[in-house]
């Protein structure tokens, strides 16, 4: 993977709103797009103009808003929809095409040269409008592999500007992912590719970073993981994913993504869980003693990477498996000083009333426990 290469193209506001029951205000849509762009996100696919004047209002409106990041919006590919696309301004269309020959004889009914002709139609229309072209393979994923290439191959001589692989069910894994897109990348050099992965087996995410690492130059994402069905890789995963497991900077600035992710979760009335990868409020949570032992001691002990980063910070839970060091470290927070058999004797009532409400304690109940203990102490 070359980092400077890899691109983001996020789809909340097109996949993400797909998700089943999420509807998105034009103001919520339009500081979505503003955050996005303000933290460097490179593409934004904002909508889907073909379905009516309300869709083609809100894209154009966030045409009119002058972000940094390029808008695309999403398209079959038929003249009509690409039409609707160039009334709202934009300057990038994704042409859908199905591909595999599940879709194209149970879903179109069509044939396979058929699918050859509406891409000529459609690629050459939109290119004789100079637009830019990403071409979107649906359910590329399962289909014939030498018919894809001839595809992939037929969007390049046509002018195309990349093609989007998509894992539109989320049925392969990451070994099948980079063996496709390396295979694509390899029969027809020379076009950018883009991987579009959804997470029904949860590898959304992973799926993502073996297309990169197969030769893709561009990433869909969604805030979140939203999407249809189980969702699409996450924008904060496939961000820090790059960055701690792949060693690739994406030029995304991660602090804010708890703002961006509760902004999100908000607007979609999805909360977001506390224990959602990255941006969940207590990943940085720790209870067993092990675990708040080493972290106090180093960070870096049980911590792959600062808080700080995605805009979280570190929670030493008291509860059934809480240790001394980890007590006595909140406590000292709280300006009580205990040592010795004073603080194993409150570690004992603090794993039993953890044990009997099954929830770790609260500043109030611990403070609680120990008044009689510091009382005297002081």
């Amino acid at each position: 993977m070359d980092n400077k290469a890899i691109v983001i193209d996020d789809t909340t506001l097109r996949d993400g709103e797909q998700t089943a029951g999420v509807v998105f205000s034009l103001e919520e849509k339009k500081e979505i797009a503003r955050m996005l762009d303000a933290i460097g996100v490179g593409e934004i696919e904002c909508g889907i103009p073909a379905m009516g004047k309300t869709e083609q209002a809100s894209v154009g409106a966030l045409v009119e808003m002058g972000l940094k990041a390029r808008l695309i919006t999403w398209n079959r590919a038929t003249i009509g929809d690409i039409q609707a696309s160039l009334a709202c301004g934009v300057t990038a269309v994704d042409i859908s095409v199905s591909v595999s020959d599940i879709h194209i004889e149970h879903k179109l009914k069509k044939s396979r040269a058929w699918v050859r002709e509406q891409l000529k139609v459609a690629l050459g229309f939109a290119k004789e409008h100079n637009l830019y072209v990403c071409v979107g393979g649906e359910d590329a994923s399962r289909a014939d592999l030498a018919f894809l290439a001839e595809l992939v191959d037929l969007a390049r001589s046509l002018g195309a500007d990349r093609f989007r692989y998509c894992d539109t069910l989320g049925v392969l894994d990451p070994f099948a992912i980079y063996e496709q897109v390396r295979f694509l990348r390899q029969r027809v050099p020379g076009l950018d590719l883009e991987v579009h992965t959804h997470n029904d087996l949860g590898l959304a995410t992973a799926n993502a970073l073996a297309g990169l690492k197969g030769g893709a130059r561009f990433v869909n994402t969604t805030v979140n993981g939203l999407g249809e069905r189980a969702g699409n890789a996450a924008l904060e995963e496939v961000v820090m994913a790059l960055r701690h497991a792949c060693g690739i900077e994406t030029g995304i600035d991660s602090a804010r993504f708890v703002e961006l992710s509760h902004l999100v979760g908000a607007a979609s009335c999805r909360p977001v869980p506390e224990w959602k990868a990255v941006v969940g409020a207590r990943v940085f949570a720790h209870e067993s003693g092990l675990h708040a032992d080493g972290v106090l001691k180093s960070s870096r002990n049980y911590e792959g990477f600062d808080p700080a980063e995605v805009g979280l910070h570190r929670h030493i839970v008291l509860g059934k498996h809480s240790g001394s060091h980890g007590l006595g470290y909140r406590l000292r927070q709280l300006g009580i000083h205990l040592e010795g058999g004073e603080l194993d004797t409150l570690l004992d009532m603090v794993r039993d009333l953890a044990q009997r409400s099954k929830r770790p304690l609260d500043d109030a109940q611990l403070l609680r426990l120990c008044r009689p203990m510091h009382n005297l102490a002081s």
